[in-house]
Order: C-alpha cells, then structure tokens, then sequence
C-alpha cells in the first residue's frame, strides 16, 4: 500500500537536522550522493529523503585514513569492521562486531568453518553418553601465544569465571545448559559444582542439564572459548591489552589505537598454520558507511562488513564484484522497556505501536537490499522454525492497523488531549538514523509525541544492558542456528540481554519443556508455541528480516556468504594488488 504523507516526521527529526547541518559546515566540500541527483519516486516520502540526504553528509566531516603499510613479503588485510570493540575478553564480550575480532584471536572446542558451520577445532575427537548429557572431549594439543600448552582446566577456569556473578557476563545464561550453571551465576551454588570438568590435561568432561545436540554449534561461541588462566589471574582486567595479551587463535594482538585501528599478526603456534593464508590484519571500525564505502573504493580498506541499505545499487553499479549480500539469521526489532515505562506494561500500548509500524515502506523504500517484513521474531529460515507462527494481525492491511492502533491507544488513555510521549534511542549508524526517523513518524501519525536521541553504538547498547532507555532498535543475529538462540533472550532469567524485561512463567516452562524433549518434531512444536505466546503478548515488536552486507575487494578470496554471517579470517585469502 503506497501512503502518500508521512506526518510529523521533521519535527521529531528537527533535533538531528540541525546537528547534521553543523557537521556540514564544517565539512570541506558537499557530499553529493546519488539520493541527491536522482529524482524521488512520487510515492516516496520527502521527510525521509532529506534524512537520507543529511546521512550522506556526515561523510564529509570524517578523517581520511591510509591504509598501513605492510611488511615487505606479507599478505596484509584492511577490515573494516562497523563498530568500535568495546572488548576482546570472550567472556565479556556482547557485540557481532566483537566477535569478529574475538573469533580469530581464541579458538574453542569447534570454530566456524567457512560458510559458518561447526568445525573440530581444539577438540580432536568426543563421545557422548548414551542420555546424552555427558560430553567428553579429548583435546588436541596446543599452546597459548606465550608457549604455555592449552589444558582442560583452561576451558574449567574460562567457564566458571564467565558463570561468576562478577564477571557480569551477558551471555551468562548460554552456559546455563551445563549442570548448575543457572545456580553458579546466581550466587546459589559454589562454582565447583559446574558440569565441568578436568579429567586430566588434555581430556574435558562436561555434564548437562538436558540433552542438547546443538551442542557442537554452539561450542563455537566466544562464551564457551578457553581463556589463559595464569594470564589473566596476573593481570585481571588488563589481560587481553596487547603488553599483556596471550591467545590460541590464529592470530594473536599486537597493537589496539582505540578509535583508530586493532592490528593482529599471525600466530605461528597455532595448531593448524598451513591454514592461514594472511600474515597481519587491521580491523579498522567503520561507524560511518559511506566513509567506509570510499575507503574500500580507493583500496584503503579490503572489506567492509557493513553498508548503508539504500546505497545498494548505487554500490552495484559503481563498484561491480564488491557487494556482497545474504539472508542472514538475524531479525531487527525494537525493544518497548517494560521494566521502567509503566505504558508499556499495557498490552493494548504495545500492541498498539507494533501495529503503526510500516514495515512494507521501511523494507522497500528504506532498506532496499531484500530485507523482508518481519512478522515472527524467529527467522522462517532457522532449522526447526515453526509453519504459521506470527502476529495474529499480521494480514491486516496497513491503514487497518493504524485505526485499530488508535482505538487501542484510546481505550488505553492516550488521545490528543492526553498524548503518549516516547524517546527512542538509537545507535548513531546511518541505517538506524533512517530507521528511527520512519518509526517516529509512524508513530506520530498514531498521534504520539516522539522525540529521538542517538548515541555511539556502544553507548546504546551499554543503555540498553542497564535499562536505562525507554524504545531501543537493535538487530538479533543468531549464536547458533536453532530457535532457541532467539527465544532464549526472553526467559525471564536471561539477564541483560532481555531488553525489554519480558517475562512469563508459561514462556519459561515451554522453554523447559522444549530442553527436556528428545523427539525433534516434538521439541519444534513446543519452541513454536512458545513464540507464538511471545507473540500473542507483543513481548517484542519485530521488524525486518536482515540481509547481510559487505563490500568485499574481488582481491579476496575465501570470502563465504553464509546464513549465520560468521568469517573467520583464518579461511581467507588476498590476491597481490595489479602492477601499476
């Protein structure tokens, strides 16, 4: 359905425009996009361009960075990587960004192959016991970065110090799936209790709380990576700065400019060397994406694990051979803070906003590299997902939901004499500027006052782990491919990662159940009926499914597009620049 007008849309952008128009003065020429030579489709909203066009300028006003030199006889990588690392500790660590980095400084059990999937890496072969909850893993020998060899206990050190309430992990709640692990990070159980353990140096046991034959896709997370237990018990908090840094991985840290760049170097203890074709990589973060698409243009920068949606044909015709995009297992969504908003523990609020959202318009008009409307918070595309769960008003259409939104947004007290006012915080990314200014006036249109503040991307998160926001946007990329990696986030004793605070026994125990069932059709059955109670209760306000986006130099090879959308570094490849 084509709307014509979008109301309110430059007043609760009015805040943002002014501050895009300081950084265009001082920018030292016009950044002139292809939005801005172009002539709009009629039906498209004028508000919304010149959001898009004051994106644009924000590439003007960023730094030009070179690329670094690389030693004479070495293959060097350029990384752009989106965002800035807010750690390199596996335990503490949130971000796909993170991990990014992460995953080729440690390796766990198993490591993600090239297109992603579970790959032995430090175990060299297990068994599993009959019920299924007794792992064993014999480990193949190795060393840390420092010549000290891996052992079982560094993997026993790792996992309980993640599980220790201090530690504050995000992902605490992945290891509850070992025996007492939910009781170790609650402060109920002692950490010698964990379903871990060392059965001698190179053999590891671990002891479940259900049968999980996932199990190997999920070792492949950062969470469940061993740590160097006598490094970090020297330096604490400082053990991963680069003075201090000792790894397994297939490169190791030697140089972090926060702000500028992470440099790695390859690591030649690493128990598989012959598979690692790059002697020293730069991540480099990358917030803005249209800096980042001129730095990869002129071959400052090898790849970019990130682009601006709308730019996508641009980038086709401009660059040929370097946009890469996949469906990805990930869902962008918006969290309602139901912990500390009292409006929106009303199920008619939410409800009601869930229906003002045009994800039609947002997905074809804004996004514009295939991302899909979503309706269900699980992506159609995860193994066991289940037919026919999503919003019950899902085919309704659009100029229907609006008027059962504001009758909604009536009987729950809010009309115009008597408004509801919102915030939105977002993360300072182009795609979110856009995404953020489409809900507000979505919204508006809803009759809501609604005003948006915009922070570094890891100063929204950081809001959003303690509360401390009332709507955030942010996208779920899967840890693993099964539903439970998504439906996990809202049991009630997930944690941080639970932004918006939904909790329902019945949630729970479906959950449980799911754990508990040994018949895969079964298990989908219940994981369905969980989402869909999720759903009913409009315990998360879905909005698109995201598409995968990289630039990536014809130069390198190895690069897998995959559905989970993990690249290890140790897979790829670059060719030498042409002579001339």
């Amino acid at each position: 359905m084509v709307h014509s007008r979008r109301p309110g849309l430059l007043e609760s952008g009015r805040t943002g425009l002014r501050r895009l128009s300081c950084l265009a003065r001082r920018a030292s020429r016009p950044h002139r996009g292809p939005e801005a030579r172009v002539a709009p489709e009629p039906h498209v909203k004028l508000p919304l361009l010149l959001a898009l066009a004051c994106t644009l300028v924000l590439a003007g006003c960023q730094p030009q960075v070179s690329r670094p030199p690389c030693p004479a006889g070495k293959t060097c990588l350029a990384w752009g990587n989106n965002t800035e690392a807010g750690t390199l500790d596996p335990q503490k660590a949130s971000l796909v960004d993170e991990f990014a980095i992460i995953g080729d400084l440690y390796t766990g059990l198993f490591t993600d192959g090239p297109d992603a999937s579970p790959t032995p890496a430090l175990a060299e072969s297990w068994t599993t016991s009959p019920d299924g909850l007794t792992w064993t893993f014999r480990l193949r020998p190795s060393k840390w970065t420092d010549g000290r060899p891996v052992t079982s206990g560094d993997f026993v050190f790792a996992f309980r110090r993640l599980l220790d309430p201090n530690t504050a992990s995000s992902y605490a709640f992945l290891l509850y799936l070992l025996e007492n692990g939910q009781a170790v990070n609650e402060g109920k159980a002692g950490p010698e209790t964990l379903g871990v353990r060392a059965v001698d140096p190179l053999t590891l046991e671990l002891r479940l709380e259900h049968p999980a034959p996932y199990l190997p896709a999920l070792l492949k997370h950062h969470s469940f990576f061993p740590v160097p237990a006598h490094v970090v018990t020297a330096h604490g908090d400082a053990w991963t700065r680069p003075e201090n840094f000792v790894g397994n991985g297939a490169f190791t840290l030697v140089e972090w400019k926060l702000g500028d760049h992470i440099r790695v170097v390859k690591n030649p203890d690493f128990f598989d060397p012959g598979s690692v074709c790059v002697d020293q990589i730069d991540y480099f973060p990358t917030p803005d994406s249209v800096m980042a698409e001129r730095r990869v243009a002129r071959g400052e920068l090898d790849l970019n694990t990130n682009f601006q949606s709308s730019r996508v044909q641009r980038l086709r015709d401009n660059l040929p051979g370097y946009v890469r995009t996949y469906p990805a297992l990930a869902t962008s969504y918006i969290a309602l803070n139901t912990v500390s908003v009292p409006a929106f523990r009303d199920l008619r609020v939410r409800r009601a906003l869930s229906m003002g959202v045009d994800r039609d318009f947002i997905t074809g008009k804004l996004m514009r590299a295939g991302q899909k409307p979503a309706y269900s918070f699980v992506p159609p595309a995860t193994a066991g997902h289940g037919d026919g769960v999503r919003l019950k008003w899902a085919d309704m259409p659009f100029d229907a939901r609006q008027a059962e939104a504001r009758r909604l947004l009536a009987e729950a007290g809010y009309g115009p004499g008597d408004p509801l006012s919102v915030e939105i915080k977002v993360g300072n990314s182009p795609d979110n500027l856009l995404l953020s200014q489409a809900v507000a006036a979505d919204w508006t249109a809803l009759g809501l006052k609604v005003s948006t503040v915009q922070n570094e991307g890891q100063i929204a998160f950081s809001a959003y782990k303690r509360k401390d926001f009332q709507i955030g946007m942010m996208s779920w990329y899967a840890d693993f491919n099964d539903p439970l990696t998504f439906l996990g986030l809202f049991r009630s004793d997930t944690g941080q990662q639970n932004y918006s605070g939904y909790a329902n026994p019945r949630y729970d125990a479906l959950l449980d159940q799911a754990d508990r069932e040994p018949d895969a059709t079964r298990r989908a059955r219940t994981l369905a009926e969980a989402e869909q109670l999720m759903l009913d209760e409009e315990g998360v306000i879905p909005v698109f499914q995201v598409v995968s986006r990289a630039l990536v130099s014809p130069r390198v090879t190895g690069w897998t597009d995959n559905i989970e959308n993990f690249h290890r570094a140790r897979w790829v490849c670059v060719k030498p620049a042409a002579a001339g």
